[in-house]
């Protein structure tokens, strides 16, 4: 009994200093949720680390147990609360790098999506795991008239681009194209037929030569 009390507190402060530490960088470590059946929650995990222990809230449900899943096969004890799963090793098992069923939880859903937050996860030294939660959505544009429509995706991510006014999604103009080439362009061309002149090039110009005498002019 000693022995599992001073096991048993050694993990909780691991679990608190994991809670403090966040790694760095982007991961690719994920859990996520599959209901199976009224009161049964399938808690999936992926990871690129062996897995020491975790801890997990759970959303959307009133958490009745926790057993089952790959936790137990590889002898971790499990402990739950009515919002919180535990689960760890006593004898320094881990569960080895990959995915499958991290856990079976048992629970009264209470309606809504069911989800899980406040992820903690420790590898077999007591090295923080930066885990988040899939939802299973997948990001991309939603917006069917956007040139970049994902036809697969789920959860609109900002990215949608829209033809402009005088260019299609492929960069064709849809305008009428200038005398310049300017798609969309106002240059027209000129009465001397200068493309975006101002009709001054050919114009001709006259100065009147004014006189005044009091005798008859015979030349000049």
């Amino acid at each position: 009994m000693k022995t599992t009390t001073i096991t048993t507190s050694k993990l909780f402060q691991l679990l608190i200093t994991v809670s403090i530490f966040t790694a760095i960088g982007i991961s690719q470590n994920t859990l996520s949720v599959e209901v199976v059946g009224d009161g049964t929650i399938d808690v999936l995990y992926n990871s690129d680390a062996d897995i020491g222990g975790f801890q997990f809230d759970v959303e959307g449900a009133t958490v009745t147990g926790a057993s089952s899943g790959d936790a137990a096969a590889n002898g971790f004890m499990m402990s739950n609360s009515a919002t919180t799963v535990l689960g760890f090793s006593l004898t320094g098992s881990v569960i080895p790098a990959g995915s499958g069923t991290l856990v079976v939880v048992a629970a009264d859903i209470t309606g809504g999506d069911v989800s899980l937050s406040g992820i903690v996860v420790a590898d077999a030294i007591g090295g923080a795991l930066d885990f988040t939660y899939d939802d299973g959505s997948i990001p991309g544009c939603t917006d069917e008239t956007a040139c970049n429509y994902d036809a697969d995706a789920t959860d609109d991510d900002g990215s949608c681009n829209h033809a402009s006014d005088c260019y299609d999604c492929a960069g064709g103009c849809t305008c009428e194209v200038d005398c310049a080439g300017e798609c969309g362009g106002n240059a027209i061309v000129d009465d001397c037929g200068e493309c975006g002149g101002d009709g001054s090039s050919c114009a001709t110009s006259t100065i009147d030569i004014l006189y005044n005498t009091t005798t008859d002019i015979g030349g000049f």
